[in-house]
């Protein structure tokens, strides 16, 4: 269901079948009157279908899809069932619903041969009648009878126009996504598909629709196509509607309510029928991990050839390298430039050419031979941890391509040099320009909002789009350098972690940031997430509106954070807004709704913060509704890590984590 408060209409088509159709709070349901069955003479029926509904239960901790059936003493005592939860959905959502559903669907249809139980992107059901398409059920199709309709009662537009070219636009990506869908042979245990139709500068169509997995082609559509004419009868100009059938659902969205990352690289979530397929799902699982090992074998002796191709033509012993393992960097290896060629373009590292610090060794710009300008960082040979990050850097960030990331143009690894090739960024990092009251006026309301949004697409490519998912651990105002036309570009990756497709969080014991910008899950626990950048990026954002440091000795407060909460509470959040960004009544409505956003990234609890995808929304509209933040994490909150020296301004840390802290002053 939609995260938004939004009205719900139910649309009922009946045939001159009698059904009992019933809305419930959080779930829908309908139950054929006509098949019943009664406890006492039908003792056999009942005991099939708590096994039927255990079977599912238990198949929930592993599947998205699962089809049983029982065999009973006749055709009348015969049992089907399946459950089905959108593609992308986490499994222990879809577990949650199978559990609930196979409780309250005796309760909701008590004595029915027949039942159907929808929960938000997720329907389970049981008949005796085949409802899984196979060759000796050829007839049976979707029963059109039983449509369910969820929308927003927001219309797209007033506008008369528009709402026809809506439709126009509505209808395309529909009938592309069902055609899609319909025709997803991927693999025998899939029939979905997403589309996205750009319909205005501001609005893009999102576009799912998702069928039972082993359904044919012609059955998909067929289920797919009758969605699409319901959806035509009451929703075609709604911001969003979902169609639900028995064995198809079609939803459409102004927003995105998918995993695209997930929808792309779907599992297997194989379908069953009975204990004899877990016998031959044992041998396929065998069959694939040999050839895995066998492939993983392959790939390992080619790279040791290549590394003793590699040692003996430089005649060198791995010893005498002292480098990382080569193999991790393959993928990037086309990327290496010889370290003459780096010390030619940097003027054998000048201190002329030196332009900051990055997290561990220096930045210098060069130029290349053929004229391009670079921004070279070369790590300390003194950092302990300066293999491991370089390793991490050129694996992560030769995969990454983004506007508003800095573009990796190779590295170099010779005898004890370990050195980055960026693309140079002519502006220097928002810093420069944030905490320096002479150069703050140089950027006026509109260029703060190109940032801010622009950090935020790049924060989403790296949590949403990328593969494999990046924690970036370290975003702050130092990290984001902008370009000759002001746009951000997030940068120094030497502290990100890859996370898996399903993978959620992480831990480590080792801390490693900029304290003021660390959320307090990770700070003290080490725990950390999407959620722990999106309260650094809600640092970063009040930092931004302020033009102040979180924590500056130089200011009355002592940290931006509380004094944010408490002007918000006050009613006097306009104090912190830096006057030069104040524009008009327009900036000035923006400007307070940053406030608010950045005010509820920076919560103490984690869940109560937005995730990167929604905080893109609620910055490109003003229709969005945000909640009320609440009590932000404050520098109290990391006391049991240790104290600020407030004359050295130095971390000294008491827990039991190893940390690596950058302070947050500029280095």
């Amino acid at each position: 269901m939609s995260s938004l408060n939004i009205p719900i209409y139910l649309v009922l088509f009946l045939t001159s079948q009698s059904i009992t159709t019933i809305l419930a709070l959080d779930h829908y349901y309908y139950c054929p009157n006509t098949t019943t069955y009664n406890n006492i003479t039908n003792t056999s029926y009942s005991s099939n279908l708590n096994l039927l509904l255990s079977n599912l239960s238990t198949a929930s901790r592993k599947h998205l899809f699962y089809n049983f059936s029982i065999d009973g003493t006749d055709n009348f005592e015969r049992i089907y069932g399946l459950f089905m939860c959108q593609g992308d959905m986490l499994s222990v959502k879809c577990q949650d619903f199978v559990t609930r559903a196979v409780k309250d669907i005796i309760l909701l249809c008590p004595r029915s041969k027949t039942a159907v139980l929808w929960w938000d992107d997720c329907m389970l059901r049981y008949s005796n009648q085949s409802i899984f398409p196979d060759p000796n059920y050829a007839s049976i199709i979707n029963n059109p009878s039983t449509p369910f309709v969820i929308h927003n009662n927001n219309s797209i537009t007033n506008d008369e126009h528009e709402q026809r070219r809506f439709k126009r636009s509505l209808g395309e990506i529909m009938n592309d996504v069902t055609t899609h869908a319909a025709n997803d042979d991927r693999s025998i245990d899939k029939k979905i598909a997403i589309r996205e139709a750009k319909f205005s500068v501001n609005t893009t169509i999102y576009a799912l629709a998702q069928c039972i997995p082993h359904m044919s082609s012609k059955d998909c559509l067929n289920c797919l196509e009758n969605a699409i004419k319901v959806l035509n009868t009451c929703c075609d100009v709604c911001r969003g509607a979902r169609v639900q059938f028995p064995s198809c659902f079609m939803r459409h969205e102004v927003y995105v309510f998918y995993d695209k990352t997930k929808l792309l690289t779907l599992p297997h979530n194989q379908g069953h029928d009975g204990i004899s397929n877990d016998k031959g799902q044992l041998i396929i699982y065998v069959v694939v991990a040999i050839i895995i090992l066998l492939f993983l074998l392959s790939i390992g002796v080619f790279h040791l050839l290549l590394r003793r191709r590699r040692m003996k033509r430089n005649n060198k012993t791995l010893k005498e390298m002292n480098i990382v393992d080569l193999s991790e960097i393959l993928t990037a290896e086309s990327l290496q430039y010889d370290f003459s060629t780096i010390e030619a373009a940097t003027n054998y590292f000048s201190m002329e050419n030196k332009i900051g610090v990055g997290g561990f060794g220096d930045v210098y710009k060069g130029v290349l031979g053929n004229g391009q300008e670079i921004a070279v960082k070369r790590l300390s040979r003194r950092s302990s941890q300066g293999a491991e990050e370089f390793k991490n850097e050129v694996v992560l960030v030769a995969k990454l391509q983004h506007r508003n990331l800095v573009r990796l143009l190779g590295f170099c690894l010779e005898r004890e040099e370990k050195i980055l090739i960026y693309e140079f960024v002519s502006n220097k990092s928002l810093d420069y320009f944030l905490f320096d009251t002479k150069k703050q006026a140089m950027l006026d309301w509109s260029v703060h909002d190109k940032i801010i949004k622009g950090i935020v697409r790049g924060l989403v490519y790296l949590h949403e789009d990328s593969r494999p998912r990046i924690i970036h651990r370290d975003l702050k105002a130092s990290n984001i350098l902008l370009d000759k036309d002001m746009n951000p570009k997030i940068s120094d990756f030497g502290m990100a972690r890859i996370f898996g497709v399903d993978q959620i969080e992480g831990n480590t014991n080792i801390i490693v940031g900029t304290y003021g910008y660390m959320s307090p899950e990770y700070a003290m626990h080490g725990q950390f997430s999407v959620k722990s950048d999106v309260f650094s990026f809600g640092v970063l954002l009040l930092e931004i509106i302020s033009g102040k440091r979180r924590n500056n000795k130089e200011d009355k407060f002592d940290d931006l954070l509380v004094h944010a909460w408490k002007l918000w509470k006050d009613g006097r959040a306009m104090e912190l807004v830096d006057p030069t960004l104040i524009e008009d009544s327009n900036s000035i409505s923006k400007i307070m709704r940053c406030i608010h956003i950045g005010l509820l990234c920076v919560q103490i609890d984690l869940d109560g913060r937005p995730t990167t995808t929604l905080i893109s929304h609620f910055l490109s509209t003003d229709s969005a509704i945000l909640s009320e933040p609440n009590q932000p994490a404050s520098f109290k909150d990391y006391s049991r890590l240790g104290n600020i020296d407030r004359i050295t301004n130095n971390f000294i840390p008491t827990s039991k984590f190893e940390y690596l802290i950058t302070e947050i002053y500029p280095r």
